[in-house]
């Protein structure tokens, strides 16, 4: 190391007189040391001062730039010598020789460039302000087509230095997507898929560039899907494929290019990556397994891909995930009830799934997941029965079936995902469905957990479905036992409660029930009605200008059917409800008009 203090004074003075000979036998002793011991020499090369001095020899005039470039390319691999670089105002010169013919200036000054750009925010600005993607990009146009391997190490470097510069950058990645990389790195991976560091860099690349929205429609207008289906199937490796997979997932996204993967045949690899891995213990063969029954979800949530895997319920992918259901693999019984809502999602393939005997294997696979169940495979195959029971034809079916038998098992669930669906799948199956709503309103152990969901205050879409459901048993039952049983539960107080919601389809739903308990059991919802302050709730509806029509509508109806009531009715005296209803007479929506009038006159009637 003391060569290297003597080599350094050396430098400085034949830095400044540009004493050729001397000059290259210390640049080479300098990587020598470098190549010995990386950290100290950089240390020293930062104490000495002699980064000012490499400016001057970046010149394109300079004999000795590659030697230089790759010094600071060394150096640079410190990550405490990376600010020293840009302070030292050596960007500008590189990103100048950027623009020279000679490949190996072009190497070295592509890998410091990249290496200063290595996590440091100062670096990437400094590339950024001196316009050197461009130039990059440029070349990797220029030179895409040349497969000799000094070309492909070049093309590695670039390409290396573009995901150094952009990494973790959203801005600088909109930057290179403007600039028209996605198209050149997608042609780069098709040339040289032989080679495999430069097909990892473009890898890599793709991944972090498809995280962004922006690259979506870019990447979607290339052959890409083609490109990745093609050089997936030649991967043995379990890394290769993962670094394929890290890919896929965020470019699936893109209902596009959903379709233009399956097009281009990766639904077939992945059935096969299903078949191999299924049985297997090892760790890396279940995390394919897993990657690629999620993907082949992932493809099924886009309309186009979906239907054409579907094939009218002929098709042979839909019959393979169908016999993923009954498979002793969680992770593939996971996938194919997830795979199942996906199909589940227009009337046609529901209508057709059902006829066929699908209700019966989800709830086979329910009834194994009872007693300590995998949570994520319950509310899997919940979804799917919510989406199956959504067309009118399907819900006696299903109800004959034995599905709410089955989906009430899962009651006593603590896990507020299959709560969610829980409820959601009973309420998709009582529509319209009178005894089914009845008999499940006399369930006085479920009616008892709704109302005890309605107060689940962590969890609003729990507490939002518990609250639709105890509606929808009265709305579709209309039956003076389930109204019992709701007022003996307590369930009347979120029902009022409900009609101040948020959402203009709950008020109503609510207020419809709330017009039933009215008209068929006021004696016994009564003293709750009073006691949740239901009719200052309706005055405030009706005053309240925002309030939609149909909830006024519905609110001037619940008003006269309350009449029937001393107490109530004397709330509704003591309110000045006339004041409020007479205004809405000359209403722009004739039905809030009509029910205005009628509401009046029964008002003045009975005051």
């Amino acid at each position: 190391m003391d060569n290297l203090s003597d080599t350094l004074k050396k430098l400085k003075i034949t830095a400044v007189d540009k004493t050729e000979d001397s000059l290259e036998g210390c640049l080479d002793c300098l990587l020598q040391a470098l190549a010995q011991n990386n950290t100290e020499t950089s240390e020293k090369i930062q104490a000495s001062g002699i980064l000012q001095l490499f400016a001057s020899l970046l010149t394109p005039q300079s004999s000795c730039k590659a030697k230089v470039a790759n010094i600071i390319a060394e150096v640079a691999k410190n990550e405490f010598m990376r600010i020293p670089c840009v302070d030292a105002g050596l960007i500008s010169p590189l990103v100048q020789l950027l623009n020279s013919k000679d490949q190996e200036v072009l190497l070295q000054t592509g890998r410091a460039l990249g290496n200063i750009c290595y996590d440091s925010h100062e670096g990437r600005s400094a590339v950024d302000q001196a316009g050197g993607a461009q130039i990059v990009i440029d070349h990797l146009r220029s030179l895409c087509s040349i497969t000799d391997p000094a070309n492909e190490k070049l093309l590695t470097v670039f390409c290396g230095m573009l995901m150094n510069y952009s990494n973790e950058n959203d801005s600088l990645q909109a930057q290179l997507i403007n600039m028209g990389v996605i198209p050149t790195l997608v042609k780069l991976l098709g040339i040289h898929c032989q080679n495999a560091a430069l097909t990892e860099m473009c890898l890599v690349a793709f991944g972090n560039l498809a995280e962004l929205e922006s690259s979506k429609e870019q990447f979607a207008s290339t052959n890409i899907a083609e490109e990745l289906v093609k050089l997936f199937k030649k991967q043995i490796e379990h890394d290769k494929r993962e670094m394929i997979f890290e890919v896929l997932a965020p470019l699936a996204e893109n209902d596009a290019i959903k379709l233009q993967l399956v097009e281009a045949g990766l639904v077939e690899c992945l059935l096969e990556i299903v078949q191999q891995k299924v049985d297997s213990d090892k760790e890396d063969d279940i995390t394919e397994l897993k990657t690629g029954s999620d993907l082949m979800v992932l493809l099924l949530l886009g309309d186009e891909s979906m239907q054409k895997l579907f094939e009218g319920g002929k098709g042979s992918v839909f019959q393979r995930v169908l016999s993923w259901i009954p498979s002793n693999n969680h992770q593939l019984q996971l996938a194919g009830a997830l795979a199942i809502a996906n199909f589940a999602r227009n009337d046609g393939n529901c209508i057709h799934m059902v006829d066929n005997g699908i209700v019966e294997k989800l709830m086979d696979l329910l009834d194994r997941h009872v007693e300590d169940g995998n949570v994520t495979v319950q509310h899997a195959a919940l979804s799917a029965l919510r989406n199956l029971a959504i067309p009118v034809i399907n819900k006696a079916k299903m109800l004959s079936a034995g599905v709410t038998e089955a989906v009430l098992k899962f009651l006593k669930s603590e896990m507020p995902p299959v709560q969610f669906k829980l409820l959601g799948t009973l309420r998709m199956l009582i529509d319209a469905q009178a005894e089914a709503a009845e008999q499940l309103g006399k369930n006085v152990k479920l009616v008892e957990r709704l109302v005890e969901w309605c107060e689940a205050k962590d969890h609003a879409g729990v507490m939002g479905e518990s609250n639709r459901l105890l509606s929808a048993l009265i709305r579709h039952s209309k039956s003076k036992d389930v109204i019992k049983t709701i007022v003996q539960s307590g369930g009347i107080k979120h029902l009022v409660t409900m009609a101040t919601s948020e959402h203009v389809i709950m008020q109503n739903e609510a207020l419809v029930a709330l017009a039933l308990i009215a008209a068929l059991e006021l004696g016994t919802a009564e003293k709750d009605l009073e006691s949740a302050k239901l009719v200052q709730i309706l005055h405030r509806l009706l005053a309240d200008e925002r309030s939609a029509p149909e909830i006024k509508y519905n609110s001037m109806v619940l008003i006269c059917a309350l009449m029937g009531s001393e107490s109530l009715h004397k709330e509704v005296q003591d309110l000045a409800f006339l004041d409020v209803v007479s205004k809405l007479r000359s209403h722009e929506n004739k039905s809030v008009a009509q029910q205005a009038s009628l509401t009046e006159q029964r008002l003045t009637v009975e005051s």
